[in-house]
């Protein structure tokens, strides 16, 4: 009945082995190509050829399996011309349909994948100190300001700014030494795994300005063009598609977001009625915002979700967050686990094949022996170790108290 417990791996490079995922109990592997461009196609000898590495350890006088599947693609990025709707992005809409397709081929069932504009996931610290000396990934609303307006310098960002966090901007950049003002303009543009690209300020700007003219609405007709074309693909070839919601979910740099709210994800379920266009429930970035209902959102689109990223964070006075505990923050991570566990009994009981939903811990602490290590921020092996092992004792004690299978 349990969940299928997966985790996130950055490719043979990643400080985290095949070995040690295996060891924290995970059976799925969550991983993307990294090396391949933006816009390349995913040729199927390469995919063949990694899922291979992951699932096989071909080292040994007789090859043996490690255990392990590679369950999720997290991701095949969306290359920049789709999200804008340039007249070159039908070329790169056929590249991602024939990577796709030869995900299905090589029988990696699930692709998580986001439609966020210019930067990926964004944080303002990637080593915030909690008072028990671990250390935690933070977006400070103060921090983003300065750099907005007083690093980058966009044109008309004061405007968009309440009086009151402008000032504490401004003087929180003047207190700022320049090797902490170099800081946090690498850590929003260059600091994070999983980002494809990084810019240097001035191309940065660059990009920023492509969207001068793209707001919410036209952002949405985009990824609607995207969807009508890639999810009847993704269908015919065993493909489950799961968009990540925004993080954070709402708008940074006046960039236009479209995968913020439930409503947001309502749009985007019924652009084309299938369980193969599906939605990733992330709870750390959907639970920033107050008003995101997360066990109702389970259960009025659980049919469609196929993934979940299970974090919490805990928000602050000024719409900013730090990575909180697994089982702490503001998310209600019993209430969600709940949902989910109950969608897929619901699942199981019509015989669906793919009644397991793959989960995996997110954003962990770094903590313990990590704390000397040079780790990938949020994803050090003891932090999320921590994380998965709570969110198993979570769901082994929902399943065995009976909650599951009460109305």
């Amino acid at each position: 009945m349990s969940l299928e417990q997966t985790w996130r791996w950055y490719g043979p490079t990643d400080p985290v082995t095949l070995q040690d995922i295996r060891q924290a109990g995970a059976t799925g592997i969550v991983t993307a190509l990294h090396e391949i461009p933006n816009g390349k196609v995913w040729d199927l000898k390469t995919i063949e050829e990694r899922k291979r590495f992951i699932e096989w350890d071909d080292n040994q006088p007789v090859p043996k399996p490690r255990g392990l599947t590679w369950s999720v693609v997290e991701s095949i990025p969306v290359h920049e011309d789709i999200k804008q709707g340039k007249p070159s992005r039908d070329e790169y809409i056929e590249n991602y349909i024939e990577s796709v397709r030869n995900m299905g081929k090589a029988g990696i069932p699930v692709l998580c994948y986001n439609f966020m504009p210019v930067v990926d996931w964004t944080r303002t610290n990637l080593n915030l100190k909690l008072e028990d000396g671990a250390r935690a990934l933070a977006f400070d609303m103060i921090d983003f300001i300065a750099f907005d307006v007083f690093i980058l310098r966009r044109k008309g960002a004061e405007l968009t700014y309440d009086a009151q966090l402008l000032k504490k901007a401004e003087h929180r950049f003047e207190a700022m030494s320049s090797e902490q003002r170099y800081e946090i303009e690498h850590t929003i543009l260059a600091g994070l795994p999983g980002s494809e690209e990084s810019w240097t300020l001035k191309q940065f700007q660059q990009k920023l300005d492509e969207y001068k003219y793209i707001d919410d609405k036209q952002y949405r007709t985009n990824l609607e063009y995207f969807l009508k074309k890639v999810a009847p693909v993704a269908e015919e070839s065993g493909v489950k598609l799961a968009i990540h919601p925004d993080d954070p979910p709402f708008s940074l740099f006046g960039l236009p977001r479209v995968v913020s709210t439930e409503k947001d994800i309502e749009f985007i379920l019924n652009i084309y009625d299938s369980i193969y266009n599906g939605f990733t429930l992330c709870t750390g970035s959907l639970g920033v915002r107050p008003d995101n209902d997360l066990e109702g959102i389970v259960i009025r689109h659980g049919a469609k979700l196929n993934f979940a990223h299970l974090r919490s964070t805990q928000r602050d006075e000024y719409n900013g967050f730090h990575e909180a505990g697994h089982l702490r923050g503001d998310v209600d991570m019993y209430k969600v686990m709940l949902a989910i566990l109950k969608e897929q009994k619901k699942r199981q009981s019509v015989y669906r094949p793919d009644h397991k939903i793959p989960m995996r811990a997110d954003h962990g602490h770094t903590i313990l022996d990590d704390l000397k290590k040079k780790t990938n921020p949020g994803y050090s092996a003891i932090g999320l170790l921590r994380g998965m092992a709570e969110l198993r004792g979570l769901e082994l004690g929902i399943e065995r108290s009976g909650a599951v299978y009460s109305n």
